[in-house]
């Protein structure tokens, strides 16, 4: 989500010094809380709810927040509130270029989704179905 910028140039003030962007793509949506959203103000309460569902993401270790992040990322694909896991296990050759260490990566998709599961932003419905109950970017 951090991108890397070029560094200043020797004849900058600062040479040398190098800055970043966030790329707003890479962000999921559940992870976009909006103050302002089509010109109109959204109301305190529902940021404040917003911000309490990934409050998470805060004390969870960097390796495990890539992961969560992009299988958020994968779920934002989908564009059904109503998914099967095999929706999911489809993108496993994305998941494997991002994470080439990992060589379960459907074992870490399943891990992920009971974990979004038990911080309520899935429901698992039976039999390899999941409902998105908190995942929008609203």
């Amino acid at each position: 989500m951090i991108e890397q910028r070029k560094p200043l140039p020797q004849s900058a003030r600062r040479a040398g010094w190098v800055g970043c962007n966030i790329v707003m793509e890479s962000i999921p949506d559940t992870g976009k809380i909006f103050f302002i959203k089509e010109s109109q103000v959204v109301r305190k309460d529902n940021v404040l709810e917003k911000w309490q569902q990934t409050a998470f993401l805060k004390t969870a270790k960097p390796e495990s927040k890539g992961w969560l992040v992009d299988v958020l990322n994968c779920l934002d694909k989908i564009p059904t509130a109503e998914f099967e896991l095999q929706d999911v296990y489809a993108f496993e050759g994305e998941l494997k270029e991002l994470h080439p260490e990992n060589r379960f990566v459907k074992d870490k998709i399943r891990q992920q989704l009971q974990f979004l599961r038990d911080k309520g932003l899935l429901e698992f419905t039976g039999r390899g179905k999941y409902k998105k109950l908190r995942l929008s970017n609203g």
